[in-house]
């Protein structure tokens, strides 16, 4: 009550121009005419224009010095605010009072605005008084709604940012989701050196229900699955769809279901291996440029597709599949990543040893302490040349290349003991020596 009789007799600065705005438009006949209009209905400007019969800019002056009496509604017509409404009211009241034809006349009018006024005012604080309890109701639901989008956030995997994933864990693996609870435990997005500005993002995710406890892990290079990992806790996965009875039938589905997720025409030659046999414990295969490898055992398999010419495999860029269990257990995918910058191979692995054993001659390295190491003695045996295409200048094209190993005659300072050299196919020279450990 203390508050309510504060504000009936002082106004604040911020209130004392609407007040003169009311009033000065109740004795203005034109702009009287404006808010009974508006009293009655929205009103557009054109409308107004028609009914009052004046001109455009003095409608535009009324209008402008109605101010805060008026508002707009989203389709651009005017309206009464909550002030407007108090005029119109306030201008009600003096209309309908009878005339006082007495010599107190301009007395008895002073008081009763005065009286009027502080009606008003009143019910300006009632209305405010409403509009704080208004404000802390507002408040409560915004806090409660905070906590709640915390709770969801914690809960949630579905966002926008994983969609993929998600789409690849429900429409590819098929599993179930509507009884797991998902938890994103990390998503990190990363530009690795060495892959030519490829954005790569990793999400790990935890499916936990009642009948299983899963982890999975998706990593995608420029938007496109390129691994998968599935981690079995407890019990059996969940599917949504009955699953294939063969592991192979379900390899057939997989690839099958992965060239729509995807959109890759090789997907589609990959699926069309499987269907040139029958069950089997192991198979090597090619056909045109594409080398399968299969082997079976059970429930189990690992199945492999690769780009193959002119006698050269390129497993970098390749499709491996492994099932356990008959479940996914890991796909992955550098297919659609690399391509190949040419297949010539000049250099036998013979060929290949000797000059790794050239250009070792005078190699040094740095231990952990910063000494060189230098003095050391190449055996003869144990030497091994594996021919593993890699990148030259361009990260992501393939050139033919030996990854030769030479064994040294003991172990090193930073427990070094052999070096590995790579040596280019077509070129024969060399393209990076280094000393490993172990």
């Amino acid at each position: 009550m203390y508050i309510l009789t504060v504000k009936c007799w002082g106004l604040s600065e911020s209130e004392e121009p609407i007040y003169s705005t009311m009033f000065s438009s109740l004795k203005h006949p034109v702009r009287r005419k404006i808010l009974r209009m508006l009293s009655e209905k929205t009103t557009s400007f054109s409308q107004m224009l028609e009914e009052l019969g004046v001109s455009s800019p003095n409608l535009t002056y009324h209008l402008e010095s109605l101010g805060e009496l008026l508002c707009k509604t989203d389709g651009g017509d005017y309206k009464l605010s909550t002030f407007g409404e108090a005029a119109v009211n306030t201008m009600r009241i003096v209309e309908d009072a009878p005339a006082v034809q007495s010599k107190h006349h301009n007395r008895f009018m002073s008081l009763s605005l005065k009286s009027i006024l502080g009606i008003l005012i009143i019910g300006l604080v009632f209305l405010a008084s409403f509009s704080v309890i208004e404000f802390n109701e507002l408040n409560q639901l915004s806090n409660a709604h905070n906590r709640l989008q915390s709770e969801y956030n914690q809960l949630q995997s579905f966002t926008a940012s994983t969609d993929k994933a998600i789409s690849f864990l429900r429409d590819v693996v098929e599993l179930d989701l509507t009884n797991y609870d998902a938890t994103l435990l990390s998503n990190t997005a990363d530009n690795p050196s060495g892959l030519d500005g490829v954005v790569e993002q990793i999400l790990r995710y935890s499916l936990v229900s009642s009948e299983s406890k899963i982890e999975v892990v998706l990593r995608f290079r420029n938007n496109i699955l390129s691994n998968y990992q599935m981690l079995l806790l407890d019990g059996l996965p969940i599917y949504e769809k009955p699953q294939p009875f063969t592991v192979l039938d379900s390899a057939k589905w997989l690839l099958y279901k992965l060239s729509s997720y995807e959109d890759a025409p090789y997907l589609s030659e990959m699926n069309s291996t499987l269907f040139q046999f029958g069950e089997a414990d192991s198979i090597e295969m090619t056909q045109g440029n594409l080398k399968f490898n299969l082997s079976i055992s059970g429930t189990n398999a690992e199945m492999e597709w690769f780009y193959t010419e002119n006698g050269v495999d390129f497993t970098q860029k390749g499709l491996k599949i492994v099932f356990e269990n008959q479940a996914l257990k890991e796909l992955d995918d550098g297919y659609f990543l690399f391509k190949i910058e040419n297949t010539q191979v000049k250099v036998s692995s013979e060929k290949a040893v000797q000059i790794a054993r050239d250009a070792v001659k005078g190699f040094t390295w740095k231990s952990s302490s910063g000494q060189t190491v230098s003095g050391y003695t190449v055996l003869d045996e144990p030497v091994s040349a594996v021919f593993q295409p890699a990148p030259r200048e361009d990260p992501l094209a393939l050139v033919p290349c030996w990854y030769v190993t030479l064994y040294l005659d003991n172990v090193y300072p930073t427990s070094v003991t052999r070096l590995a050299a790579l040596v280019w196919a077509d070129t024969g020279k060399i393209g990076q020596i280094k000393p490993i450990s172990g």
